[in-house]
């Protein structure tokens, strides 16, 4: 199924070309191939067995084992949910582009390209081939940024190609020199090694001249140079405003519903399971990193006067809860049980917050795309009193911008509360310092709401169409669902217990949850 799912959006890509003259069909059948991969997703977490540990719907098949490479791909419980969250955000980019006359056939096939690489990374096992959909992904993005973005598209497509390569290079690099060391690209016996204390050892077969403990920092900082660009961590988040502000908001769906998500699941997948000792020797660091993402860019957003480089610095904010809670789960506790709890909270607001941001900034986007193609503008002082002209468009996207500020009983509240509740008796000073993070979010979504929605009627806006009734069809699954993880985040939490309490064994041996 797996295997399926990652060639279904890349043959439908190529037939979207083929029936490219008809920009109806070509529409039509890019979101049936969407929601028929939304459709398998489902299927799989349906299947998906959340009681039993390790990797399920696996494949292992010898590619090339002379040179340590194989196809094997398998899903845990963080596997399933990039899954549901890639399928979900894709789809709902090609809804938010269905009357985009400039989006034709080209453009709806660089978007299900780019889900094809979405799919292979999240479920990729072996460095080689997951390293191929890392890129694959890649390459239809830029395309969708150079080709359909703003004025300034062409600097904003370069820098987002050149940083994102910047940091695939030192991805490949710090693995070839993993497989010199180890001889195997696979990630399960790669996480193995780490865990029995096998590769450090390992690493004295590369002759550096250097001890094994240097050499393994040196390999951590080039594996999380790679995962940092597309997070992005500041201060590699430059790239991150203009690209988003240049992209179509279509677009921009995705690079922030999902390709950022990449960075996170890299933070997860291989940095935590492989450098664990290397995380905890850097862990002060990583830590000053994780504040600066977390409150830096909260600050910035609120600076910010243009709506899609304010949410732009949110999501880079969002984001940065996600590196804090990742780091807190690093920190070497020894066998203490209470704080392998802490850590287990810690991780499971990680995955929660990751699924709910995904949600929330997708619909964001989505709410400024059809604002700008009503209004024509997308400035925050162009606005005012829209709650009065458009009232249900006002509504809804006052509780995406709710979710997003993390009011309880949204989305955004669970993962945030559960990644501060676990990294503050962690490391609690950069808990401390972050909650500057979550009052300015508060500050800057508020100043966006009063000077877009509320005080007198700018007479530009009199004549705004509301939503229409397809566009509110299409977003009741979105807003409910805001409320569901929001009242019930066990809908997520079930599924992934198992991972979080494997992960935890690993980071804390001897304590079971």
């Amino acid at each position: 199924m797996i295997t399926f799912l990652t060639l279904l959006p890349l043959a439908g890509g190529l037939l979207v070309l083929v029936v490219g003259r008809s920009r109806v069909v070509a529409r039509s059948l890019a979101l049936l191939v969407a929601l028929a991969s939304l459709a398998i997703a489902l299927a799989i977490w349906h299947g998906f067995n959340p009681a039993a540990s390790g990797f399920q719907y696996e494949v292992l098949r010898n590619w090339a084992p002379s040179l340590g490479m194989s196809y094997h791909v398998g899903v845990d419980g963080l596997g399933v949910l990039m899954l549901v969250l890639s399928g979900m955000v894709v789809l709902m980019s090609l809804a938010a582009s269905w009357k985009n006359e400039k989006h034709g056939s080209l453009y709806l096939a660089l978007v299900l390209f780019l889900e094809c690489g979405l799919f292979g990374t999240f479920t990729a096992l072996n460095f080689v081939h997951w390293f191929i959909y890392w890129e694959v992904s890649l390459i239809p993005a830029f395309f969708l940024v150079r080709l359909y973005g703003g004025p300034n598209r062409n600097r904003a497509s370069t820098q987002f190609f050149l940083y994102t390569m910047v940091g695939s290079i030192a991805l490949l690099l710090a693995f070839l020199a993993l497989y010199l060391a180890t001889g195997t690209f696979d990630f399960v016996d790669l996480a193995r090694l780490a865990q029995h204390g096998q590769l450090a050892a390992a690493f004295a077969n590369l002759h550096w001249g250097l001890g094994p403990p240097a050499i393994g920092e040196a390999l951590f900082w080039a594996a999380f140079l790679g995962f940092a660009v597309k997070t992005p961590v500041v201060p590699f988040h430059t790239w991150l405003p203009a690209t988003y502000a240049e992209a179509p908001s279509e677009t921009t769906m995705l690079l922030t519903g999902a390709m950022s998500k990449m960075g996170i699941y890299g933070f997860l997948r291989i940095l935590l399971p492989i450098f664990p000792q290397e995380m905890q020797h850097a862990l002060t660091p990583l830590l000053w990193l994780a504040v600066a993402t977390i409150v830096l860019p909260a600050f910035a957003a609120w600076y910010q006067k243009d709506l899609k480089r304010t949410f732009a610095y949110s999501s880079v904010n969002h984001l940065g809860y996600c590196i804090l809670g990742v780091c807190a789960a690093a920190k070497f506790t020894g066998a203490d049980a209470a704080l392998a709890q802490e850590k287990s909270a810690a991780l499971t607001g990680v995955l929660l917050q990751i699924f709910s941001h995904a949600l929330t900034a997708a619909a964001l986007f989505w709410f400024l795309t059809l604002l700008e193609r009503r209004a024509g503008s997308r400035g925050i002082n162009d606005f005012g009193g829209l709650r009065k002209v458009v009232p249900v468009f006002s509504g809804l996207m006052g509780i995406a911008i709710f979710a997003s500020l993390g009011l309880p009983g949204l989305n955004g509240f669970p993962g945030e509360f559960l990644i501060f509740k676990g990294s503050f008796p962690l490391v609690t000073w950069p808990t401390a310092i972050s909650v500057l993070g979550l009052l300015m979010t508060a500050v800057f979504l508020l100043a966006v709401i009063q000077k877009v929605f509320s005080g007198p009627v700018n007479p530009r806006w009199q004549a705004m169409p509301d939503l229409t009734a397809a566009e509110r069809l299409a977003f009741i699954p979105v807003i409910a669902l805001m409320f569901l993880i929001g009242l019930y985040p066990q809908i997520i939490t079930g599924m992934i217990h198992s991972t979080i309490a494997q992960w935890i064994a690993t980071l804390t041996p001897g304590v079971t949850l």
